[in-house]
């Protein structure tokens, strides 16, 4: 994409994919909020801090070893005993609603489910919500595997949220995802 996805605009507004995402999890009511940076994260930091984004942010040192490897430095940066759940919400997902984040938490908060994601037409979204009795599971999963490994084990108990909301399941990893899913180029 030539520039870190976290710094993208969303389309003609100034608003950063990570700014946009803030404010959605800010929205559905989230307060804690981690963002774990890889490459690029002196730039990332700085923009934050500009931004006064109120997140914490942490460095995944070796963000070549995958997501999940960026999941465990986020269970690390939350390790305290009261953290029930974390919901995982990648920055290259900026559209989805907050109202998806809501609905999805609430099912969570319902059902307290090992596993809790958006779901369309036998596709699976995010954010998803991970329950802490999961946790040991991700740390002893294979890297190369990633969560999806874990999360396919308790597929049985995992619950699906249905929901319309396109931004749950749209990944802007490419430019030519960039035009579609904004209509111009970044």
């Amino acid at each position: 994409m030539g520039r870190p996805k976290a710094l993208l605009p969303m389309g003609a507004s100034a608003t950063t994919f990570l700014e946009g995402v803030v404010a959605t999890l800010r929205q559905a009511g989230l307060e804690t909020i981690v963002v774990v940076v890889g490459a690029d994260a002196a730039l990332i930091r700085a923009a934050a801090e500009a931004a006064r984004l109120p997140v914490h942010i942490v460095e995944n040192p070796d963000p070549a070893r995958g997501q999940l490897s960026s999941l465990l430095v986020a269970l690390g940066a939350l390790g305290r005993p009261e953290v029930e759940a974390v919901l995982v919400m990648p920055v290259d997902q900026p559209l989805v609603t907050a109202d998806t984040v809501r609905r999805v938490i609430d099912t969570y908060r319902q059902t307290h489910a090992p596993v809790v994601r958006p779901a369309r037409d036998g596709r699976h979204g995010h954010p998803v919500i991970i329950y802490r009795l999961l946790f040991d599971e991700l740390r002893r999963a294979d890297l190369s595997l990633g969560a999806r490994e874990v999360i396919r084990a308790h597929q049985a108990a995992a619950v699906d949220v249905p929901v319309r909301d396109e931004g749950a399941f749209m990944d802007i990893d490419t430019q030519a995802d960039y035009e579609r899913a904004f209509g111009w180029p970044s």
